[in-house]
């Protein structure tokens, strides 16, 4: 069981630094609340699962073709920038409620879901951080284990998804409307800033 806990604490590890979809979720939660914050997480999930699937099953030399990864590049560019302008466009928006009752929950999954899928960072990480925790434990447990110790790490991530909602709605209630304008902002622009990283590097392959 001590086993499974460690794999449960990677999953919160790999979850954990601040990327895309933390600054999303935060956005998302100060504008709409937890729901929204927690279903746009659980989209990156879903995505993340998808990428470990690829990995376990053995397609991430597919991944790794230069042209697919310029389309992920360019994929994910689109993404964050049209989600970034959003949040800025709504910015000033922003109303100290329970939460816009007509914010569309699946317009939250499928963000999140998108977010993730189109990033290459994300890819890279997986096919780096779980390829390399899926050689080890391979060499260790049968097969049936890799499935239960990689349940441990989806496990995680979605522990730090409810975390990560929590907090940030919760922190919501605790600011005036102009803090949280500014904070969306902020997180605005860390996402129109991660999407123009991306389409420079999208640039670079295309160039090379």
């Amino acid at each position: 069981m001590g086993v499974f806990f460690s794999y449960v604490l990677l999953g919160v590890s790999l979850a954990a630094p601040i990327g895309p979809i933390n600054a999303a979720q935060m956005d998302k939660s100060i504008k709409h609340g937890f729901l929204n914050a927690w279903v746009l997480g659980l989209g990156s999930v879903i995505a993340d699962i998808i990428y470990m699937l690829l990995v376990f099953l053995g397609f991430s030399q597919f991944i790794e073709i230069p042209i697919v990864k310029m389309f992920l590049w360019l994929f994910g560019f689109f993404v964050l920038v049209y989600t970034g302008v959003e949040g800025l466009i709504g910015a000033g928006k922003i109303v100290l409620s329970n939460g816009n009752r007509d914010a569309s929950l699946s317009k939250s999954f499928f963000t999140g879901f998108f977010m993730s899928i189109s990033n290459p960072l994300t890819i890279l990480f997986w096919l780096g951080i779980y390829g390399s925790v899926l050689a080890k434990t391979a060499t260790m447990y049968e097969h049936t284990e890799l499935l239960y110790f990689s349940s441990a790490i989806i496990l995680g991530l979605v522990i730090w998804d409810v975390c990560m909602a929590t907090v940030a709605s919760s922190f919501r209630k605790l600011l005036t409307t102009k803090l949280l304008t500014i904070i969306t902002i902020i997180s605005s622009i860390s996402l129109i800033g991660f999407g123009l990283y991306f389409g420079f590097e999208a640039v670079k392959i295309f160039m090379n």
